[in-house]
């Protein structure tokens, strides 16, 4: 006896099947996420703490050459926090730069020594952002040096802080095939709870509006205080958090793919080369 036999709407079924065509299985719709990442982390110790234990997948982003580094880097590892170098790159304005960026305008040999030194300095790093460096980022040879730099040091992404409108790091990063994004809101420019929740609502709204969006936040006590109360209330509101390189692997549209000639032969001290090819959005 045929399982057809057995089963009479099963025949029913498959002509109905036959009639309609293969059936369309539609994907369920993405959730409207987030990512966020604490800056200018390692000075203080008890902020940094405090950023380090907040809710959720919030990022913490650490400064290479201060005294917490090294022990909350490997705290926010151990609690499951993405970890990234706030790398300090060149303002516009040199008397503001703090602390001593990477040197734009020296000798590559220079240049990659104080990068590997700046990615040694902070345990754990899967991503890097920029500290500063309007003047840095706005200069396409200094961030087509910085994308090549750090694809060979294995940098799992690269988040343009977009400290200034003339920002060119997104787009060289994605032209180096580096996993990429740029920040979209600022939540305490003022640091006063109201400003900050003004902010965060923007965050929202944004994300809201691009199905995605990501927010820059320091360690500052009111920072903290709002970010504890209102992360919690995400997901009521239908948005997830998520860590950047989730945002980024599944939000982000992905760069066109570049072959980019990496001629070190291991030897990070050597110049880096020209790409080859680049994307098709290369700046």
């Amino acid at each position: 006896m045929s399982r057809c036999s057995a089963r009479p709407g099963a025949v029913v079924a498959i002509a109905v099947a036959t009639l309609l065509g293969p059936l369309t299985v539609h994907a369920a719709p993405r959730p409207i996420a987030i990512a966020i990442v604490i800056d200018d982390l390692g000075y203080n110790a008890a902020e940094t703490r405090a950023a380090t234990q907040l809710p959720g997948a919030v990022a913490c982003s650490f400064l290479p050459d201060a005294p917490y580094t090294h022990r909350y880097a490997d705290e926010a590892h151990a609690r499951g926090k993405e970890v990234l170098l706030h790398l300090p790159l060149a303002p516009i304005d040199a008397r503001k730069a703090q602390p001593q960026p990477l040197p734009t305008g020296a000798p590559d040999v220079t240049r990659n020594a104080e990068l590997t030194r700046m990615l040694a300095a902070v345990p754990h790093v899967d991503g890097v952002n920029n500290h500063q460096g309007s003047l840095a980022t706005s200069s396409r040879p200094a961030m087509r040096w910085l994308m090549h730099a750090l694809l060979l040091h294995h940098i799992g992404y690269f988040i343009d802080s977009y400290t200034s409108a003339r920002s060119v790091a997104y787009p060289m990063a994605r032209a180096y095939g580096m996993p990429s994004i740029r920040r979209d809101v600022f939540l305490d420019n003022t640091a006063t709870p109201a400003a900050i929740n003004a902010q965060f609502d923007e965050l929202l709204r944004q994300a809201r509006h691009h199905g995605y969006a990501v927010a820059i936040g320091h360690p500052h006590p009111a920072t903290l205080k709002v970010l504890a109360q209102r992360l919690p209330q995400l997901a009521a509101q239908g948005i997830v958090l998520l860590p950047p390189s989730r945002l980024i692997a599944h939000y982000e549209p992905a760069p066109q793919p570049a072959t980019v000639a990496l001629r070190y032969s291991g030897r990070l001290h050597a110049p880096p080369q020209a790409p080859t090819t680049v994307a098709s959005d290369a700046p």
